[in-house]
């Protein structure tokens, strides 16, 4: 088995990269040999196409860039680091010695399948000769820590979801809000006739391939219900004790469920907000999915949720702005809360339409308790489109 004959069939030495929507993503400013990137996301989001654009965001030369995905079928019975050093070796031999003007760059695709991939890498980047490494994967091994653990200073991570309402726009012209709500973000669904199939079988491969794998879990059939029940409950307080009682599981069990739907990118927790740690900690979170086309395929409830729909996209934004994303509650509820730069907080409230009574009475709550805060930030489907653009609510 030649790898660099497999990797021929991946790179781009006699063809161009097909044509593809743009990422709003922050990469590195430089590729450094002593250092990896690592796209990280969940399945099936677009980082294999995000790789193909380092090519001309780095403006690299495609002839000194070999790309290989180690999900490719020919490769099934050699995941091991020779395989790697074998095609490290190659490359190579094929382009001559590398130099820091025209660097080698490896781009190795779900490489968490590689056997010893970590310590193969390590030694690699401790012993930079002008060649570049730029790894994905969609395992959980490579996005719930391990990567850090094992390669410690030694790479920046680059986090990539599903499209943003801009970035699906650029693929399906005039979409309309309503619409992205529905289909969702992953870049194949959002134009694909049979985008519901596709979307139940994304659930089916993160749960079996991404979650299970990392818990060890006898029946997947549990994880099933998790994810359905955490779906269905989106932006709602939810408690393990809760979940494990609807399940009939111990609590442990479903913490540890939980956090391996976490770390494979499934939904997202959302804690309560507080200057005080206890009280952030003795609190339950909220959680949100990933995606409100995976949520709304997974749910059982019939008819249009675009309220709670707009309220999961909102979150993902002031992710994607803000990093933490609080709620918190106490007589009536904030949906958010996110803290500038200085510190301080914003509160933000989501609805369809105009704000209700509710809204402004959480509000009036609020800034009882938090008199310093900033001016609170009202989303609605008129003006969620400047939220995602930065516009509505600055960081600063």
């Amino acid at each position: 088995m030649d790898p660099l004959e497999i990797a021929a069939d991946w790179s781009f030495w006699s063809r161009k990269p097909p044509p593809a929507v743009m990422r709003d993503v922050m990469l590195p400013r430089v590729l450094d040999p002593r250092v990896a990137v690592a796209v990280q996301g969940v399945r099936r989001c677009g980082k294999s196409t995000l790789l193909r654009q380092f090519i001309g965001h780095y403006r690299l030369d495609p002839a000194r860039c070999v790309f290989l995905n180690f999900e490719d079928p020919r490769l099934a019975a050699h995941l091991r680091w020779q395989t790697l050093d074998a095609l490290w070796t190659a490359f190579r031999a094929r382009c001559g010695k590398p130099s820091r003007a025209a660097p080698l760059v490896f781009f190795l695709d779900e490489i968490q399948w590689v056997e010893g991939w970590q310590r193969w890498l390590r030694a690699r980047l401790d012993q930079p000769e002008d060649c570049v490494f730029v790894v994905t994967g969609s395992n959980a091994q490579l996005l719930s820590g391990e990567l850090g653990s094992s390669l410690t200073g030694r790479h920046l991570a680059v986090e990539l979801m599903p499209f943003s309402l801009a970035e699906a726009v650029r693929a399906v012209p005039r979409l309309s809000l309503k619409t992205y709500l529905e289909r969702g973000g992953f870049p194949e669904p959002l134009k694909s006739p049979d985008r519901d199939a596709l979307l139940r079988q994304y659930v089916t491969d993160i749960v079996e391939r991404d979650v299970r794998e990392r818990v060890g879990a006898r029946s997947v059939q549990p994880l099933r219900q998790l994810v359905q029940m955490v779906f269905e409950s989106a932006g709602s307080e939810l408690s393990m004790r809760r979940i494990a009682g609807a399940l009939g599981m111990a609590v442990e069990t479903v913490q540890a469920y939980v956090e391996a739907c976490e770390a494979a990118y499934l939904f997202f927790g959302c804690p309560f907000f507080a200057w005080s740690e206890r009280q952030r900690v003795s609190r339950n979170r909220k959680f949100y999915p990933i995606d409100t086309g995976l949520r709304r395929v997974s749910v059982t409830q019939a008819g249009e949720d675009l309220g709670k729909h707009l309220e999961c996209a909102t979150f993902l934004v002031l992710r994607r702005l803000f990093g933490t994303v609080s709620y918190w509650r106490d007589g009536g509820e904030i949906d958010f809360v996110v803290q500038r730069r200085d510190g301080q907080p914003v509160p933000v409230q989501v609805s369809w339409g105009a704000a209700q009574e509710r809204h402004q009475r959480a509000l009036d709550s609020f800034y009882g308790r938090f008199p310093q805060a900033a001016e609170a930030v009202l989303v609605n489907h008129g003006n969620f489109a400047d939220l995602a653009r930065g516009e509505l609510l600055a960081a600063d």
